[in-house]
């Protein structure tokens, strides 16, 4: 296993079996968002996403808690020269950028795994992520509106596209938890693990995508990110050009040499830290 620095005690990060395991950790903030936690997960998102070591990616929190998002504590204060509205507007923007919208489109898989509740722009990083998996204890209440703010970090794209948009208007309007289960039924969740067991579970789940063809699952979420939001015709163009190359690669050679030889196949040889 290897520790990465990421700058601060607010952010862990190692790598493990192709795992990049980003864990918040102020529990005594139930992994509030702040101004030291924030700009570390954003760069570290870049580092893992350069590291060829790394095949997955899985964000959760210490303690109880996944995120509870802004921390409310320090909202509405600040000595510093005020800023225009679109000052602030630009800003929100460039946050929003670098955080959820780098996490989707990053090159690698990600996982969210809430061991517990996630509330606000929490909910959005989860969102954001490719698959979520939760412990049996979890929840998740988008809480926007318990604070006067309409939402952030792209919570209301990733929320209708999951589970339709009078479902995710009713979430939005009403700040309801929704539990494991529910989430599961509601397509929130991929899995749902048992409390007592649920971080060795869920990085069992990341460590079997990590294992995976790293470059193939990555033009794979290309293919389904693009594909929500383009013609037929031009999703046929992209999946042609990712199967060529994919077609060409040492990926699926390997692939297809252990199912010629009836054997599992094995995409990383001695590269697991």
């Amino acid at each position: 296993m290897i520790e990465m620095d990421t700058g601060t005690e607010e952010l862990l990060c190692t790598i493990k079996d192709r795992v990049a395991l980003i864990t918040l950790n102020k529990p005594h903030k139930k992994n509030a968002l702040g101004d030291i936690l924030t700009p570390a997960l954003r760069q570290t998102l870049l580092t893992v996403e350069a590291d060829d070591r790394v095949g997955c990616v899985m964000i959760t929190g210490a303690g109880d808690s996944f995120c509870s998002g802004g921390d409310v504590s320090g909202m509405g204060g600040g000595t510093s020269k005020p800023k225009t509205r679109n000052e602030r507007i630009s800003d929100l923007i460039h946050k929003e950028e670098t955080l959820t919208l780098r996490l989707h489109e990053l090159d690698k898989v990600t996982v969210a795994a809430l061991p517990g509740a996630a509330a606000g722009a929490g909910v959005s990083i989860a969102l954001a992520c490719d698959l979520r998996v939760a412990s049996s204890s979890a929840f998740m209440t988008t809480a926007f509106k318990n604070i006067g703010l309409s939402g952030d970090y792209g919570a209301s794209w990733f929320l209708p596209r999951l589970i339709g948009l009078a479902k995710a208007k009713e979430l939005f309007y009403t700040a309801d938890r929704v539990g494991a289960a529910e989430g599961y039924r509601l397509g929130i969740f991929n899995k749902v693990f048992p409390h007592e067991t649920f971080r060795e579970d869920a990085f069992e789940y990341a460590r079997a995508i990590a294992n995976g063809p790293t470059q193939t699952l990555g033009r794979m979420k290309k293919n389904l990110n693009e594909g929500v939001n383009q013609g037929l015709r031009e999703s046929l163009a992209l999946e042609a050009e990712h199967l060529i190359d994919s077609g060409g690669s040492s990926e699926a050679r390997e692939a297809i040499a252990a199912f010629m030889e009836k054997r599992p196949p094995v995409f990383h040889r001695g590269d697991n830290p």
